[in-house]
Order: C-alpha cells, then structure tokens, then sequence
C-alpha cells in the first residue's frame, strides 16, 4: 500500500484509535486468497459505510430543505450517495494512493475504477464510524459532501420524468413502456422493458425490477434524444 496514512487521517479529520480499522478499509477483496481472508478484507465494511452515509445525508438533506418534498428529497439522496459521488470523493482525498490491491487488478486500472473507489470510499465512511463514533464519519461526510450538494441547487429528475418533459415541450405523445421479456427464478426475476416515443425511437434496458428497467431505457432514449435533436432533456 502506497501513500502517508497519516496525511489520509488528515483529510478524514480523524486520528484511528484503531489504525487497523482503517488498514481493513482500504484492503481491497482481490488480496484475498480464500474465504476467510476475503472477511478481512473492506467488503463488510462497505456495506456498513453505505447505511451510514445515507443516514447523514438524509439527515442534512432535511435540515437544509425544510420545506422540501419527499420525492424532491429522495432524488437529492439517490444522486448524492450513488457511485459517481463516492469516487469524486474518493479522488479528492487521494484514496487511489492507499488501496491495497492485487498485481493483477492494479494491471487493470483498479486505482483508477470509479467502482473500486466508491466502494473503498464507503468502507472508509464506516471505519471512521466504528472508530470514532457518528460523530466523526459525519464530520467527514459533512465536510466532502456539502460541496456536492451545493453544486446542485435543483433536485435532479430521474429518467423517466425527464424523458416525459422531454416529450411534452415538443409536442409529442407521451413515452409508453412495455415489459417485452422475464428471465429468471420467481424469487429473483429481471426484466426488460422498451420505452418508445413516436418521432424518436424506442430503446430497452434490463434490470432486477420493472422500475429500475425503465428508468434504464429512459435514460438510454435521453441519450439518443439529445445526441439526435441536440437539444436538453431537462
């Protein structure tokens, strides 16, 4: 593992009572070689992290719009705590630097995978809160993810609102959406759902739920709508 973790404490702004907390956090799951050693890697702590963050930015999300809506609420949550802000967080502070990985996935780019980051970014976030209480992890969340929440002084739309707004400021008929295929167990199905607006096309995407497909194929029709009519889908 490369980089000063004192320097990385720095940025956290907290000092480990319990260094090897934070040594777990940054160890990535391709060190280890069996089960057992993948328990001491960051993937536990990953998932502990994630809970974490979200409590706090739900939290800041409600002070600070005292009069927002639970939807508006909701799509501020989702954008603030989705992968993509993790990594910006996580190159910010230099955490590419102090994962330790394997030779073959540092060969890959794994310092440089938004993925790896997000995810090491979020077992650092429970590091900090196994050892120093909520306190410090929300010191850490508050300090790194206030800017991104300024950044974006109106709640994003998700897919499927945009590509209805889309329409409707052109005059066209609203996106219609069939499910066209169900693979898998019962427990745990995927589905496919094609989204089309007329003048424009249709695309599908799948995913574990029909929401989570739909809002796949919209995102994948804003794309083709903009690069197309070169005009804004929001």
């Amino acid at each position: 593992m490369d980089g000063d973790l004192g320097t990385l404490e720095s940025l956290l702004g907290h000092k480990f009572n319990q260094p090897q907390l934070l040594h777990q956090s940054l160890l990535h799951s391709s060190m280890a070689h069996s089960r057992a050693a993948r328990m001491l890697s960051n993937e536990r702590l990953e998932f502990l992290g994630d809970r974490v963050l979200g409590l706090v930015v739900a939290d800041m999300l409600f002070k600070r719009f005292p009069e927002g809506e639970e939807g508006a609420l909701s799509r501020r949550l989702v954008a603030l705590v989705r992968r993509e802000s993790l990594a910006a967080v996580g190159r910010t502070i230099g955490l590419k630097n102090h994962i330790q990985m394997s030779h073959g996935e540092e060969e890959s780019g794994g310092r440089e995978n938004p993925g790896l980051l997000a995810d090491a970014c979020e077992a650092v976030i429970a590091a900090l809160y196994l050892d120093g209480g909520m306190e410090a992890a929300e010191n850490f969340i508050q300090r790194y993810w206030l800017p991104l929440l300024i950044e974006a002084p109106e709640p994003p739309k998700d897919a499927k609102t945009a590509l209805q707004e889309w329409a409707q400021k052109r005059g066209l008929e609203l996106p219609v959406y069939v499910e066209v295929d169900r693979a898998g167990p019962a427990h745990e199905p995927t589905f496919t759902i094609k989204v089309s607006v007329t003048g424009l096309g249709a695309k599908a995407a799948t995913g574990p739920s029909k929401r989570a497909a739909e809002q796949g194929a919209a995102s994948a029709l804003l794309i083709v709508a903009n690069a197309e009519l070169g005009t804004s889908a929001a």
